[in-house]
């Protein structure tokens, strides 16, 4: 009876340390689950927020400078609602009226069109900028020539901004007047030369296909009939509306689909390039005060292009232009160089020394500043211990490698 008895309470027992333990059990899985779902929000509301910072920073790049300003205490003297850290080149009038009243803080230009311009090119520089002022663009005219007057004619001209600065280039004009806080409010920065025929571009399509594909460094195609082309990656595929790279098994350099970078993918020529916003930050900082000439800077503009240039750069076919190669800045090659050697000397007997050939010139300094540009590149990289380069060559040599075996 006794074993009984004690074989009863067993059973009880051990019932009871069951049911115990079931509940356990389940208070354990809820609690597993309830670790999951917060360790799940917490990880979704971080992702969010990380988002949230990188699109800010893309879009809103210049906020940033104006943070790290205000804590450098260079503007701690005044109230950070009273600092505006960005402008534009927007014509204002000298007095308000009821409609203009109204769009105080208003931009209605998004884009802008900066060229420079000679006065030899005034038809060519017209026709372009009428393409542009219908989509709304902001004009300004770099004036190499000094010559701002005999523009005033085009009735457009009373709209554009004029900068004249004697026998200056694109690049110098930009660096110092297309700061990124000056034109932070555009969306995109056309910064092309004067001797581009726009007979088949149209900016709307053109900006259309640039926001679709995500191009944040692009060009117009190159007509094939144009004068001047130096990559086979800028001429215009006919059945294309626009491509990311070329194929070309021709020459020194094999363009195939595992070329990474220029002049095969990842690059726009100096011509016509257009930027995005957060490109042209960058794109700006690249431009070497000095260097005026921009000679490599092409192949280095990929580093900017926020992100895999293989994918974020492209040529648009369907919208192209024609190169027509007229060099006017620095003037035309004297015609004396044309003359043979013993009427050369007769010449300079009457009218003294030859004049220098200021093409040669400008092409021999050209040269110069293309080879201290990659010796600045060069030793950029020797002396940042922390950069690490986005498109490192070796793996793409490796691949080459691999697929030559």
């Amino acid at each position: 009876m006794k074993s009984i008895k004690t074989w009863r309470l067993l059973k009880r027992n051990s019932f009871s340390d069951g049911v115990k333990f079931g509940v356990k059990m389940k208070q354990l899985q809820f609690m597993a689950i309830m670790c999951t779902v917060m360790l799940f929000v917490v990880y979704r509301t971080t992702y969010y927020q990380y988002k949230q910072t990188e699109m800010e920073a893309k879009f809103s790049p210049f906020d940033i400078s104006k943070e790290s300003r205000f804590s450098s205490g260079r503007l701690k003297s005044l109230p950070r609602g009273i600092v505006q850290a960005r402008s534009d080149l927007e014509l204002r009038p000298l007095w308000s009226t009821s409609s203009s009243r109204k769009k105080f803080g208003v931009y209605s230009n998004r884009n802008l069109l900066a060229i420079p311009a000679g006065i030899k090119q005034k038809d060519n520089v017209d026709a372009i900028v009428r393409k542009f002022l219908p989509e709304n663009f902001t004009v300004i005219l770099f004036h190499y020539d000094g010559d701002v007057n005999a523009w005033r004619g085009l009735d457009w001209s009373n709209k554009a901004i004029h900068i004249a600065a004697r026998n200056q280039t694109k690049w110098w004009f930009a660096k110092r007047f297309l700061h990124p806080d000056v034109v932070s409010n555009y969306d995109y920065i056309f910064l092309w030369d004067e001797d581009l025929g726009v007979e088949n571009f149209d900016p709307r399509r053109y900006l259309e296909i640039v926001k679709s594909e995500g191009f944040e460094i692009s060009q117009p195609a190159l007509d094939p009939n144009s004068t001047e082309i130096h990559h086979k990656f800028t001429i215009r595929a006919r059945t294309k509306k626009f491509h990311r790279r070329v194929y070309d098994l021709r020459g020194s350099v094999k363009c195939t689909n595992i070329s990474e970078g220029p002049p095969c993918t990842g690059f726009v020529e100096g011509m016509a390039p257009v930027f995005s916003r957060s490109a042209w930050y960058c794109a700006w900082h690249l431009i070497q005060n000095d260097l005026v000439h921009g000679w490599g800077m092409d192949m280095k503009l990929g580093y900017c292009a926020q992100g895999d240039r293989t994918k974020n750069v492209g040529i648009i076919d369907s919208e192209y232009v024609v190169h027509q190669g007229i060099q006017t800045l620095g003037g035309q090659p004297p015609t004396i160089k044309s003359l043979q050697s013993t009427k050369r000397e007769e010449f300079a007997k009457r009218h003294g020394p030859a004049p220098v050939d200021l093409r040669a010139e400008i092409r021999r300094q050209s040269t110069m500043e293309l080879q201290i540009f990659k010796k600045r590149w060069n030793e950029a990289i020797e002396q940042d211990k922390s950069w690490v380069d986005p498109f490192p060559r070796k793996q793409r040599r490796q691949k080459e490698r691999r697929q030559d075996h």
